[in-house]
């Protein structure tokens, strides 16, 4: 078999194996090291490389996908010189992802507009890096979600896959009232994750005034005790981010 055929055969059996990055790639990369003279170590290497890159891009790119966040928003562009009041050097060590590691909880509280949501989707996002599985939903798509679960007998399917996500981003609890029944159902969600897995929470009100989302003093307290438990907890104190970016823009 001379080269030209070889070349071809290789290919197809980079196919086959499902290294479609090195299939792509090895005739240019196999040109590029006959010119340079190249060794078959630094040939193949960098053919690996390239794969295992590509590979662990389409992976992110899954989990992104999977996590359903409504914008991707990223650390990179939050004004952390805004948000005077919030304690970066321990934002950034929750960054780093050891609160993952050992299902610790995230909790922002904090009016409207002051990127409660921004933070929490970036650690989401950080997250997919590395390789978690991450699950963002709003509190009232995730009680609709279970009531109507409850309604066709699929509700511990559905709770079984909460339970698995590495990380779940439940955001603007505070803002719309939860019924009873919706309320044990959001509470079966955290307490199927306490001590397991991580959530991180966002939240317009603070934690004495919780009791007027679940109008149940028990539950509001058995709550606060899972979520709270050797949680990481933000208070953004400072002002409308969304308000400031807006009037600086009709500036």
């Amino acid at each position: 078999m001379n080269n030209a055929a070889m070349t071809v055969a290789l290919v197809e059996n980079f196919k086959e194996l499902k290294l479609l990055t090195i299939a792509k790639r090895f005739e240019d990369a196999l040109r590029q090291a006959r010119e340079q003279g190249a060794d078959y170590t630094d040939f193949l290497m960098e053919l690996t490389d390239a794969e295992i890159e590509v590979r662990q891009q389409n992976r992110e790119k899954r989990r992104l996908k999977e996590a359903q966040f409504p914008l991707l928003k990223t650390l990179e562009n939050f004004d952390f010189s805004y948000a005077a009041a919030l304690n970066k050097r321990d934002f950034m060590q929750i960054v780093a992802g050891e609160y993952l590691e050992q299902h610790k909880n995230v909790i922002f509280l904090g009016r409207s507009g002051t990127g409660k949501t921004h933070l929490a989707t970036s650690l989401g996002i950080e997250a997919c890096k590395v390789g978690k599985r991450v699950r963002f939903v709003t509190v009232c798509r995730l009680v609709n979600e279970l009531s109507e679960a409850k309604k066709d007998g699929e509700l511990q399917r559905i709770l079984k896959r909460y339970s698995k996500y590495d990380l779940l981003i439940v955001d603007e609890l505070g803002y719309v009232p939860i019924s009873r029944n919706g309320s044990q159902l959001l509470f079966q969600v955290f307490a199927d994750r306490h001590e397991l897995k991580s959530v991180i929470v966002t939240s317009n009100l603070g934690f004495a005034d919780w009791t007027q989302i679940f109008n149940d003093h028990n539950l509001t307290a058995a709550l606060l005790d899972r979520l709270t438990c050797r949680a990481h907890i933000f208070s953004c104190t400072w002002e409308s981010y969304r308000l400031a970016s807006s009037l600086n823009r009709k500036k």
